[in-house]
């Protein structure tokens, strides 16, 4: 709310993106209750939902900009014009573009495929619209969300760990067969309509055996012909192409985010072997059940979301045969971390501290791991809590 609120009037579009079910919808509507009905005339608001049926005969570009120009046109003032799950419409785009040339209008989209916005924005609305990622809930708004749990910090950390942090599952009990059946309904209506209808899937069982390397694989390196070779192995002959076609089906539907490895010596991007992690880490044990002996790829991914709700670029580094899990940079600033479990033998304090000492530069160098008692820090490496990084207790 507090990176919109400073472009609310002004002539760029907002365009409001996330995965299904992480909360932009309830966003549009506490974005008018709170800010736009004192701006403007409730009669200049026309707020289209393209997941009720109020809305169903909005199918096109046509049909979008006819529906505009018939509620607002006869209009005084400035109006307000916000669609919700803009890709649900065809063409959109056209639409859009046309009515944001008008300066009467102020346009708010939002839309859970990242390809959509990617491309047809881009070639249409040029320096005229604003991107505002939403994720799934955060720690912080997780405790906010449970209200008068009596539960510890810890606790309240390890049900985050355990069911993710998609809203909607704070209406139930946190207990394994409720919410993971709701969730395992969210990852159903990503696969069916974001991916399977968009891109008229006939192997749906081969899109789910892709999920369920995706998602046992979080913070690994992965590429299209391992998944093949893997697939092989279990007597599917599938080709790579293929593969990298349904990975990038589930990069549009924002159910994963891929991320590049950075040459930190040679100061360039890679090309290969990224990583994959999910829009949220419910998704993962609803689908594969909840095991506790795998959370450091888990962990790593809750950092991963946290530092993109953050703001910052986030990439993996690469030091000769080393590895630093995420390099954050923001404007003007850049953090090196390492994630892990826990630092419970020599061996892994080596493997987590050693690439950050190699770097030579003066950023900022973390580990993060779930060990509560740390003493010094570690040749000017911090060492944190997860949960007080998550918590800004530090």
């Amino acid at each position: 709310m507090d990176k919109i609120r400073p472009f609310i009037g002004k002539p760029v579009i907002k365009v409001i993106t996330g995965m299904r079910r992480v909360g932009k919808s309830y966003f549009l509507r506490q974005l008018i209750e709170d800010f736009i009905k004192n701006a403007v005339p409730e009669e200049n608001i026309l707020y289209i939902d393209k997941e009720s049926l109020d809305f169903d005969h909005i199918r096109t570009y046509q049909d979008l900009n006819h529906a505009a120009v018939h509620a607002l046109n006869h209009l005084e003032g400035d109006k307000i014009l916000l669609v919700d799950e803009v890709q649900e419409i065809s063409q959109w785009e056209r639409a859009v573009a046309s009515l944001a040339r008008r300066e009467d209008i102020d346009i708010y989209i939002t839309g859970s495929n990242a390809h959509l916005f990617s491309e047809e924005l881009a070639t249409l609305l040029s320096g005229r619209y604003i991107e505002f990622p939403i994720y799934s809930l955060s720690f912080e708004e997780f405790r906010l969300f449970r209200g008068k749990s009596r539960k510890s910090i810890q606790e309240d950390f390890s049900d985050y760990v355990r069911f993710g942090g998609l809203p909607a599952i704070h209406h139930f009990d946190l207990r394994d067969e409720i919410v993971y059946q709701y969730i395992g309904s969210v990852f159903n209506t990503i696969l069916l309509k974001d991916i399977v209808k968009r891109h008229n899937i006939r192997n749906v069982q081969l899109l789910e055996n892709i999920a369920h390397f995706l998602f046992d694989n979080i913070g690994n390196v992965l590429s299209a012909k391992r998944i093949s070779d893997y697939l092989k192995s279990q007597k599917l002959n599938v080709g790579v192409d293929t593969v990298q076609n349904y990975l990038s089906y589930y990069l549009e539907a924002l159910a994963a985010h891929k991320v590049s490895r950075y040459d930190i010596k040679g100061k360039r991007l890679l090309e290969i072997h990224e990583k994959y992690y999910l829009g949220d880490t419910g998704i993962r044990h609803a689908l594969m059940g909840y095991r506790e002996s795998e959370l450091s790829g888990v962990l790593e991914n809750i950092i991963f979301l946290e530092l993109k709700r953050r703001g910052y670029k986030v990439t993996i580094g690469k030091l000769g045969k080393r590895e630093v899990d995420f390099i954050a940079t923001g404007t003007g600033e850049k953090i090196y971390i390492q994630v892990c479990y826990l630092l419970a033998s020599d061996e892994t304090i080596e493997r987590e501290f050693r690439p950050l000492e190699e770097i030579s530069d003066n950023y900022p160098k973390i580990v993060l791991s779930m060990d509560t008692a740390f003493g010094h820090d570690h040749g000017g490496i911090r060492r944190i809590n997860v949960v007080d990084f998550l918590t800004g207790a530090v």
